[in-house]
């Protein structure tokens, strides 16, 4: 069967909203977790700057306060990359998608939504912040794991999976673009023990933890927590798994599909994939890991787009200007900024075309 092109977009961007809920979750959590005593302050904005939100955040707020930090990045509604705003998005994408994903995704989604909805500002502080964060996480986790397990495996499963495998390949070099720079080792020996409880919570922060232990010596340096965040061929948040799984699924639509729009994406991954595997992590940190990750930031928003302007129904998504561009929300994909109802009345289908692209 055709797959409909605003299903495709759909999918795409319900994956990306839940990949993102997930990593708020963990960043507040572990955020609240490791903050220094009278840094408290810093340590919130590096979650500002992680997601290049200091110009909206500060129209509302004159100061940086952590608990304006905690309800900004959680229960705002008007921060449409809070964990309440994507949740919304994700139930108003799965709304559209009710023909195609499986009755048990659409129930875990609303009841999720719900709980979300009754959520308190008391449960923003101490003890019950970092419990809330967990049942957040764990209810994306049932999400993935039902998503896994119920929902059909034809075209509309890759697009799915290539919406989740961006945004956590975006997320993963955001994290490690901010927190490098506050992390990097200073040469003073009475600093090492926090320096390095300090990698083990950005670990922490990506679910990476225990999978780097199993692989690191027990005196390791801040150039191999970036070789296994951008490097590692098994971890399943690094950059460079990401794009291999990525690179499959676009694969699979080529060749099972005749979907012959993916070349483009496909050149555009092999292309970051010889940038991450160029150099070492040493190197790169040598040559400016800052650069490296803005670059690879600009590629995986080049990436989407690609993906978005050869397969959805009107992807006219703007050039990024800077690196610390947040990865564009869905509304701003659409044409002009046209609303999601608006543009998802088109009926296109995806199919093999000349140009590689979709058909009425």
């Amino acid at each position: 069967m055709p797959l409909l092109a605003r299903y495709a977009e759909g999918l795409f961007w319900l994956a990306r909203y839940m990949e993102r809920v997930e990593n708020l979750a963990r960043l507040v959590d572990v955020t609240q977790t490791f903050e220094s005593p009278g840094l408290e302050a810093e340590a919130w904005d590096a979650l500002i700057r992680i997601h290049a939100d200091e110009e909206h955040f500060a129209k509302n707020h004159t100061v940086l306060d952590p608990e304006a930090v905690k309800h900004y990045y959680l229960l705002d509604t008007s921060n449409p990359s809070s964990v309440i705003g994507s949740i919304e998005a994700a139930r108003t994408n799965a709304r559209t998608l009710r023909p195609i994903i499986s009755t048990e995704m659409w129930k875990h989604l609303n009841v999720f939504h719900r709980e979300l909805a009754t959520v308190q500002d008391w449960e923003l502080r101490g003890d019950a912040l970092s419990r809330l964060c967990t049942r957040i996480k764990e209810a994306v986790q049932t999400h993935t794991g039902i998503t896994e397990g119920t929902f059909f495996r034809d075209q509309g499963w890759h697009f799915y999976e290539l919406g989740r495998l961006i945004e956590r390949a975006d997320q993963t070099t955001r994290l490690l673009d901010i927190k490098f720079h506050r992390l990097a080792p200073n040469g003073r020996e009475e600093r090492q023990l926090e320096e390095r409880t300090q990698w083990g919570g950005m670990l922490r922060a990506v679910a990476g933890y225990h999978a780097f232990r199993r692989i690191a010596p027990v005196d390791f340096s801040g150039d191999q927590v970036v070789s296994f965040l951008l490097a590692d061929p098994c971890f399943p948040r690094s950059v460079r798994l990401c794009l291999s799984q990525a690179e499959w699924h676009l694969t699979q639509l080529r060749t099972s599909y005749g979907l012959r729009g993916t070349l483009t994406a496909l050149e555009q991954i092999e292309e970051m994939r010889g940038a991450l595997l160029d150099r070492t992590a040493k190197q790169i940190i040598q040559d400016g890991l800052h650069d490296f990750l803005d670059a690879m930031q600009r590629d995986l928003i080049t990436l989407a787009a690609v993906i978005g302007r050869a397969f959805f129904r009107d992807w006219r998504p703007a050039e990024p200007e800077v690196a610390t561009e947040q990865s564009q929300s869905q509304s701003q994909s659409q044409s002009g900024g046209g609303s999601q109802s608006q543009s998802q009345s088109q009926g296109t289908t995806l199919r093999s075309t000349a140009d590689g692209g979709i058909t009425s």
